[in-house]
């Protein structure tokens, strides 16, 4: 290899003998750089629907049958895999994908990965069990996987699926919360210098905590003498409850209130230790993700405590990371005390969804008008008037060799499919047509990505998807809490791509689909609409459900 000095002479030389070949190289890797390349290449978008189908048989190919997931270890959550194949389960009706992903989420939940303590999800399993974690818990994977779970809660009739959403949360809410209310980056892997070692147990600490129930405990979550990691015991689940019940001579019943006692005496027994360290930036794109999966939580489990936890985060981003600022603009920082560094797309594009999901769950309609000036703000600082989609890096941003466009869904979504969904939600609730446009822009910008490699882009994917199938239901009543009833039979329905509206009758609405739409007698009165299409207007919780059973043809 060329040492330093001769790579700079010989830069130096070319720009010196060949520099139109120099600039037109350059400009062409600084074009590569900016995405520019993911733009149609024949003019033609691919078809949604056979889009949709590739992504998803891709994905489920190459499924663990055994463990659930996809592909071998390292082994990571991949929500925005499984987000795609539950919309592939909840609106295609595909029972494959449904058998898949409910598995995958029963394996991750059950293993090593997930804190059978305190609740909450660890990075990635670096086994093909989930069974050994990466122990660091990050405050994103935290939030896009209880989403997850209330679906599958509601797809499979499981409760088993709201449990884990309500521990993830809850474990968020007490570990992570900052004081001002917003959340924390992460937790790190290691305490005192040792991975793992916060987390871990011994049989011997078993037996001198649990008493009495250590022997059905060790037998429910795989502890022994040798254990399972580096002599000692990562907590996960290996049996059925009733295999355990069985084993003891009791009923399931009682084994999970035993077996609950116990976990809680040796939490209390690991809040004594040294945890591990806390990463205390506060990340607005993180934050925003959060506040969806606590509106979206705090509606479908009816738990208040989640929903005024994603209002004083969605104030805290609000108030501070964007007025609180010297420029008056949104920023993506939060540490020591101040703000730091011009908001990126996925800024602008989480806090706006984690604001609707707000709206959909208190019908205070602050939370919608707060959403859409973000999606205002972010199309006139973020996209690209020559080929459409976003760019990363806005405007106000500092100015780089070349404004990079996101365009993969990884380990957090890309900020272009993030943005999607956004626009696509505050569509359904406005019918604007700007957006309408900007939508099938940024699916053009992205439609080699579509047509050749759609599991480069999953969650563009599903929104797109949701776009096409889901219903508005638009709810108005004397007052908020009269219409309760008509509310709970739409959370409680089947699981549908649903956006919910709510609004006093009579009062001024700022929503456009609420225009209109009026109680009758002064009754609770509910409008289901498909596109913008809407059934005449129903009274009673009964004619309610039945227009959300019938759905959309398939």
């Amino acid at each position: 290899m060329p040492g330093w000095p001769d790579v700079l002479r010989s830069v130096a030389t070319a720009y010196e003998q060949q520099r139109d070949k120099v600039e037109t190289q350059g400009q062409a890797i600084i074009e590569r750089i900016e995405g520019r390349a993911t733009a149609l290449e024949d003019g033609s978008l691919p078809d949604q629907d056979d889009s949709f189908r590739l992504a998803a048989d891709a994905i489920m190919q190459n499924y663990d049958a055994r463990e659930g997931g996809y592909g071998g270890p390292p082994k990571f959550p991949q929500p925005f895999f499984l987000g795609l194949l539950m919309q592939d389960a909840m609106a295609h009706g595909d029972e494959r994908a449904k058998e898949q992903v409910l598995w995958t989420l029963r394996k991750m939940a059950e293993g090593g990965i997930y804190d059978q303590l305190a609740g909450g999800f660890h990075r990635y399993s670096v086994d093909a069990k989930w069974l050994v974690p990466h122990f660091e818990k990050m405050l994103y994977d935290n939030a896009l996987l209880p989403p997850l779970y209330l679906d599958a809660a509601r797809l499979s009739g499981d409760p088993f699926y709201a449990r884990i959403a309500e521990e993830t949360l809850d474990y968020v809410v007490r570990e992570l919360r900052t004081p001002e209310g917003a959340f924390y980056a992460s937790t790190d892997a290691d305490s005192e210098g040792v991975e793992g070692k916060y987390f871990v147990w011994s049989l011997d600490e078993l037996n001198a905590i649990v008493g009495a129930d250590a022997e059905l405990f060790a037998t429910y979550y795989d502890v022994s003498q040798d254990g399972n990691f580096e002599g000692t015991n990562i907590l996960h689940v290996t049996a059925p409850m009733e295999q355990a019940a069985e084993a003891v001579g009791t009923d399931t019943k009682r084994v999970s209130s035993r077996l609950a006692a116990a976990r809680a005496k040796l939490l209390s027994v690991r809040a004594e230790r040294v945890p591990p360290a806390t990463d205390t930036k506060v990340i607005v794109a993180w934050n925003g993700m959060m506040i969806d999966a606590l509106a979206r939580g705090g509606a479908q489990l009816d738990a208040p405590r989640f929903v005024e936890a994603a209002v004083a985060a969605a104030a805290f981003q609000l108030n501070t990371l964007r007025t609180g600022a010297a420029d008056g603009t949104l920023h993506r920082i939060y540490a020591g005390g101040r703000v730091s560094v011009t908001a990126f797309l996925d800024d602008y594009a989480s806090l706006a969804d984690g604001l609707l999901s707000l709206y959909e769950a208190t019908g205070d309609e602050r939370w919608f008008r707060e959403a859409r000036n973000l999606v205002e703000e972010m199309l006139a600082r973020y996209w690209d008037d020559e080929l459409g989609g976003f760019f990363t890096t806005g405007a106000g941003n500092e100015r780089l060799v070349a404004r990079n466009k996101p365009v993969y869904d990884g380990a957090t979504p890309s900020g272009n499919s993030l943005a999607a969904r956004a626009m696509a939600r505050l569509y359904a609730l406005t019918s604007d047509g700007t957006l309408a446009e900007r939508l099938e822009a940024l699916v053009a910008a992205h439609g080699a990505i579509l047509a050749k490699a759609p599991t480069m882009l999953p969650l563009l994917g599903t929104t797109r998807d949701w776009l096409s199938r889901h219903q508005s239901v638009a709810i108005v009543g004397p007052d908020l809490a009269s219409s309760q009833d008509l509310v709970d039979a739409v959370r409680g329905g089947p699981p549908r791509n649903t956006i919910l509206m709510r609004h006093v009758s009579g009062a001024p609405s700022d929503v456009p689909q609420l225009q209109g739409k009026v109680s009758i007698n002064d009754a609770p009165t509910a409008y289901v609409c498909h596109g913008f299409t809407c059934s005449k207007p129903v009274t009673s919780v009964a004619e309610l459900t039945e227009l959300l059973a019938a759905g959309l043809p398939r």
